[in-house]
């Protein structure tokens, strides 16, 4: 599902579709995802009055993700991962130059 301001309020069908369909209640839900029971009841009905951050613990403890994509036109350059805007060769000759790691482990 492509979730944006419009489609919060299917966000918020699904995520309770979701709980009826492990047949947890709210109360069962809010511990197993480390909310409150209130904010349950928010997230299936107003989940633009929620932070991304607690209905991610929401999301992700019932099973679901979240994937982000950029919308279409030039695609922006996000690190990956294991990106730190530097190459990987400057981080292993700096590790070595340093004295930190021993020229026969690199």
């Amino acid at each position: 599902m492509r979730v944006n301001e419009q489609t919060l309020s299917e966000l918020a069908m699904v995520l309770r579709a979701e709980r009826k369909r492990q047949k947890l209640s709210r109360m069962a839900t809010a511990a197993v995802c480390g909310v409150s029971t209130s904010f349950i009841r928010d997230a299936e009905s107003t989940p633009e009055s929620c932070t991304l951050g607690v209905l991610m613990k929401l999301i992700n403890g019932l099973g679901l993700s979240v994937e982000i994509y950029a919308h279409a036109g030039p695609q922006p350059n996000w690190p990956t991962p294991a990106d730190f805007g530097v190459p990987d060769s400057q981080i292993v000759s700096s590790a070595a130059s340093s004295g930190r790691v021993p020229p026969d482990r690199l």
